[in-house]
């Protein structure tokens, strides 16, 4: 599976964007999927993970109220729309996917570890 990540730009504090990640490739099969971002000098962290059916979703505590993960799998493409940004969102914006079917998120998810695809990142800028 080949993710391409986009939607990344710059916008102001209080702005929206909507990320698209979309497969290509063995996307036949069930998967999971999740976003994760790294800011300069940090770790790669968590910010929304999706089970294969849509209806389980997952955020971290810093996005939860203001992200919203989704999936067209007809379409092979997972959103994460993102409004009220803040400065602190702003990082390299990456999206993953591993072969899963299963109904209900993980805690295992919530880490890069659990991932095997990954796509090449987007940059969000939110200026103040």
């Amino acid at each position: 599976v080949q993710l391409q990540a986009s939607g990344g730009g710059l916008v102001q504090a209080g702005g929206s964007l909507r990320l698209s990640c979309a497969a290509s490739g063995r996307t036949d099969s069930a998967y999971a999927s999740a976003w994760f971002r790294q800011a300069p000098g940090q770790e790669r962290e968590f910010v929304a993970a999706i089970t294969w059916s849509g209806f389980r979703t997952n955020y971290a505590d810093s996005v939860k109220g203001r992200f919203t993960i989704s999936r067209d799998n007809a379409r092979s493409t997972v959103y994460l729309q993102m409004n009220s940004l803040k400065p602190e969102d702003t990082a390299v914006y990456f999206c993953a996917a591993d072969h899963s079917s299963a109904r209900y998120i993980y805690t295992r998810w919530l880490t890069p570890d659990a991932y095997k695809f990954w796509g090449q990142g987007t940059q969000v800028t939110v200026s103040s």
